[in-house]
């Protein structure tokens, strides 16, 4: 008999452990079981934070680094990294823009910038790359991603023809672009936005109003950048003739999507999909037997475009359809809304009321030994069919 395939993709489990080292503790476990068995690790993401290195883990790669700036214009250093062949270059949005960068300073709605991703977009087209994938997530601005744009050479003026500061508040003041100073290869690479939600730009579900009070903005700054926001998609759709207000996803980040869909012809994807892709996990759920995924807390949101529910989509899609099981750090969802999801099982690490800090604390032991009661049961079920 051929040894039993298992394919180990899980996120994260934040506050805890890293996707990778979740993948290690369930290999681990089921390895006790079937000694034999094929594993194959396959750290995951949602196309946010994480994502960078659950793609370097994968490849074997070493991430480059760059001086640039954080989201408030401080000197920092970010990492990026291409695909073993060269041809994919990626950009996490939270290594130089993100939330946890600037949390040692009180929060800039206003003035919060993505210049400094846009500065590492640039380093991986001066890399040689034909695609660059932008992870998205973790923002700690609302500029529309008129800070990438910036990074990447284009001037956003006012009506005198004057650059217009970075942020939020900027966008409220610039009547024009000068896209002179556009990297050169800019316009040639394929661009794919990494994305887990589908808020517009504008309005009541948009970027500023569902994640704007999240990077400090209070009401009346979630109205100004709202508004700036609305503003800026006009100026897109003159200079670009691209309408993005109401894309769904456009709002991801603080609106990014926007200005790289209206002047790169970016492509907004799924995040796991994408990610998905760029490990090869398709091929390998196609030779799996078992499929074990697990997050920190699997809930609704799990089964709407996050990790679970892509690998879900692709065992389904799979010849064999291998079934696909959630270890968790907690279930918040019936069994039948699991099943739904094309999942076969879901199960929590908590053996009962315990407490977070001890749960947390002994993540990886108690992920091991569910791990291997997963692997028992699929073994018992195929010896009584």
């Amino acid at each position: 008999m051929k040894p039993l395939q298992v394919v180990v993709a899980p996120d994260s489990f934040k506050g805890s452990l890293s996707a990778s080292e979740v993948a290690v503790a369930v290999a681990e476990g089921v390895r006790s079981v079937a000694p034999d068995a094929d594993v194959t690790c396959l750290p995951m993401a949602d196309g946010g934070e994480g994502t960078l290195d659950a793609l370097l883990t994968v490849w074997g790669t070493v991430p480059q680094r760059i001086a640039t700036v954080d989201a408030v214009g401080r000197p920092a250093t970010a990492r990026w990294a291409t695909s073993p062949d060269g041809r994919v270059g990626v950009v996490e949005l939270a290594e130089a823009s993100g939330l946890p960068r600037v949390s040692d300073v009180a929060l800039q709605p206003l003035h919060a910038s993505t210049r400094g991703t846009g500065e590492v977009a640039a380093a991986v087209l001066d890399a040689g790359v034909e695609e660059v994938l932008v992870c998205l997530g973790g923002s700690a601005s609302t500029d529309g991603g008129a800070g990438v744009l910036a990074g990447l050479g284009v001037r956003l003026l006012d009506e005198s023809g004057v650059p217009v500061p970075d942020g939020g508040e900027g966008l409220s003041r610039a009547t024009s672009l000068d896209l002179s100073g556009l990297h050169p290869r800019a316009r040639e690479v394929r661009w794919r936005l990494a994305v887990d939600v589908t808020n517009p730009l504008v309005g009541e579900h948009g970027a500023a109003q569902v994640f704007g009070p999240q990077k400090g903005a209070n009401p009346g700054e979630v109205e100004f950048l709202d508004g700036a926001l609305d503003r800026w998609a006009g100026l897109l759709e003159a200079e670009t003739g691209v309408a993005v207000r109401d894309l769904a996803g456009a709002g991801a980040a603080g609106g990014v999507p926007s200005a790289l869909v209206a002047l790169l012809g970016a492509e907004l994807e799924r995040g796991a999909t994408l990610v998905a892709e760029a490990i090869g996990l398709p091929a390998a759920v196609a030779r799996a037997d078992l499929v074990i995924t697990g997050e920190g807390s699997f809930d609704s949101q799990s089964v709407r475009g996050k990790v679970a529910d892509g690998i879900a989509r692709i065992a389904a899609a799979a010849p064999g359809r291998p079934p696909v099981v959630v270890v968790a750090g907690q279930v918040l969802l019936p069994a039948a809304h699991v099943r739904d999801a094309g999942i076969a099982a879901a199960f929590s690490i908590a053996p009962g009321p315990v407490e977070l800090d001890e749960l947390i604390a002994r993540t990886a032991t108690r992920l091991a030994d569910l791990a291997a009661t997963v692997t028992s049961l699929f073994l018992a079920s195929h010896r009584t069919t």
